[in-house]
């Protein structure tokens, strides 16, 4: 199992320490460090959804102008962004078995597909 994300990030956090709670080992992918390639990121799309893989409510995103919000309209657009932005992909993101299966942190949903 791969956990995608920032390790400062707080959403990042309390996935990993559910995972160490839960006894579920996994390999810590870090953004920021190794970066994203355009073939994850249309991999996540097709499974989440571009919009959803980009963290509009990140401070990455709220600091672009609304003109430039507004340009990332298509896949395209959002991959281009978010290789050059990692901070702007929603985190964590969680692939087993070299595909990816959580969004984000919800201990529900980790229960549920984890366990």
């Amino acid at each position: 199992m791969t956990v995608y994300g920032i390790p400062n990030c707080n959403t990042v956090k309390k996935a990993l320490d559910w995972l160490r709670a839960n006894e579920i080992c996994y390999e810590f992918h870090d953004f920021k460090k190794k970066g994203v390639t355009a073939a994850q990121l249309t991999d996540w799309f097709n499974i989440f959804g571009w919009e959803k893989v980009i963290n509009k409510n990140g401070l990455t995103f709220k600091k672009l102008s609304k003109e430039e919000q507004a340009a990332i309209i298509t896949p395209d657009a959002a991959i281009v962004y978010l290789m050059h932005n990692t901070s702007a992909i929603k985190r964590p993101i969680i692939e087993q078995d070299g595909k990816a299966i959580l969004l984000g942190f919800s201990e529900e949903a980790y229960e549920t597909q984890l366990k």
